[in-house]
């Protein structure tokens, strides 16, 4: 199999565990949000992990939810969206950019999981483009970004949908000439086969959960769309491997010393999601993960430099 340079920048070694922003550095700033992303790359996390989904006129932005989330999504009025949650994909760039995703709504069940994130005014969903173009400054040249392509499950078994998604979203990174500090990332295994086909020069990275790990409150249920790997917990990443899989992106949950071994004996690097409390980092740690994806980067530098562990 290829060996890919984009995937080097995730890979942990000897006392170096990667740390990687989260929607930028959701637990702190506007998630998926050109502020939050470049916070992230300015305290030296140039390792991003964000989500991209199409508009209804093509184009690729970014934004975690199918549709426009309610506890973070404010009209022209400032008010909170109520009632049904028009999908990004009924909607164009322009529309969705009149809306305001600057703060969280603290009576909302999502609000509440991120009780510290700043409210800032005037923030707009990004498009991808405009994150490369961030990324494509040169004082973050090292900036390496794992673009997950959110798969609709209304759509999921579409074939000309997956080509068309795939096609956009490299249209963007390979017009900014950053194919190669991109890796492809999603929990849709034929979305994925679609972007090999597409781009045998990026890697694929592979997500999963378990099927009997609860959703997070306020979010998109990957479960549609991903394998239902119930009983073959170990089998995982013989499975990404098989796929052609470059990475695995496991919730931390998941994680086994068996499985993390398997995979590393396979070649594969293991970047595991989303791990915010101390004592969940600090068992990665003990695992010897690559990378931790964390809406908090801040918070697994401290506790890598507290066990001796580098991040770059």
């Amino acid at each position: 199999m290829m060996a890919f340079q984009q995937v080097e920048a995730f890979r942990g070694g000897e006392n170096l565990i990667r740390v990687v922003g989260h929607r930028g550095a959701r637990g702190v700033l506007p998630e998926n949000s050109l502020i939050g992303f470049d916070f992230s790359l300015s305290i030296g996390v140039p390792l991003l992990e964000f989500d991209v989904v199409l508009t209804a006129d093509d184009v690729p932005v970014i934004t975690h939810n199918h549709r426009l989330h309610s506890a973070s999504f404010r009209d022209g009025n400032g008010l909170f969206l109520t009632g049904e949650e028009p999908k990004v994909s009924s909607l164009t760039y322009e529309q969705i950019r009149q809306f305001d995703i600057g703060r969280l709504d603290g009576h909302s069940a999502y609000g509440q999981r991120f009780p510290d994130q700043a409210q800032i005014d005037d923030v707009r969903v990004p498009r991808l483009l405009d994150l490369l173009d961030l990324v494509d400054d040169p004082k973050y040249g090292d900036a390496h970004l794992m673009l997950e392509l959110k798969s609709d499950p209304d759509l999921a078994h579409d074939a000309l949908y997956r080509e068309n998604f795939v096609r956009r979203v490299l249209g963007d990174v390979r017009g900014k000439g950053l194919s190669s500090r991109a890796v492809l990332h999603s929990f849709d295994w034929n979305l994925l086969a679609e972007c090999q086909r597409q781009a045998p020069d990026m890697p694929s990275s592979y997500l999963t959960q378990l099927p009997d790990n609860a959703d997070d409150v306020g979010e998109d249920s990957s479960k549609s769309v991903c394998p239902d790997f119930r009983g073959r917990r170990d089998e995982i990443p013989n499975l990404v491997k098989q796929a052609g899989g470059s990475l695995w992106c496991p919730y931390f949950a998941d994680v086994t010393p068996e499985n993390v071994t398997r995979a590393k004996e396979l070649g594969l690097c293991v970047v595991v999601w989303t791990v915010n409390e101390h004592e969940d980092i600090g068992r990665m740690i003990d695992l010897g993960v690559d990378a931790i994806v964390s809406d908090y980067p801040g918070r697994v530098q401290r506790q890598l430099s507290e066990s001796g562990f580098r991040w770059q």
